[in-house]
């Protein structure tokens, strides 16, 4: 008999390949798991964007995690409602991007680009908050790029959404 807690604790072990210190749990792309007939699992995941090129990554290994532990019938459903948001990351997970050199979200969206003002945001090396943006886009869709006017060190920031 499947457990839906079995499957949840197996889900702590796939990783985000973008960011890999980061679970898909820690993500909070993991929107629910049902347990049907017989051994069927199905998964249910938001992407932190539409489109985003690691969901397919993520499908796949979401199905080889769960099928080493004999899970064989695994199914993985995207939604898209509602919205992936980076209220959904858990705590542990803003530690750990902090922690890889990724300053986590802070606050909302962030609409003070629009305005010609600049975010504080605190730099995941030395901590100061005397920050930069050098680009709305970073490494992936999901950062932005900044600097540290203390220690001049560049860093990602993982963008409110």
């Amino acid at each position: 008999m499947v457990k839906k807690d079995e499957v949840l604790n197996i889900l702590e072990s796939v990783t985000d390949p973008e960011i890999p210190v980061l679970t898909i749990s820690d993500m909070g792309i993991v929107r629910d798991v049902k347990v049907g007939e017989g051994e069927e699992v199905e998964v249910v995941i938001t992407p932190t964007y539409t489109g985003c090129p690691a969901m397919h990554t993520i499908e796949v290994n979401i199905r080889a995690a769960l099928q080493e532990q004999g899970y064989e019938k695994v199914k993985v459903t995207t939604v898209l409602s509602p919205a992936w948001t980076t209220d959904w990351l858990s705590e542990d997970g803003k530690r750990k991007l902090k922690a890889y050199g990724i300053a986590p979200p802070v606050g909302s969206a962030d609409k003070n680009s629009l305005l010609g003002e600049e975010s504080k945001i605190e730099c995941p090396q030395c901590g100061s908050d005397n920050t930069k943006m050098v680009s709305q886009f970073g490494s992936t869709a999901c950062k932005a790029l900044f600097q540290c006017r203390e220690c001049l060190e560049p860093f990602d920031y993982f963008k409110c959404h």
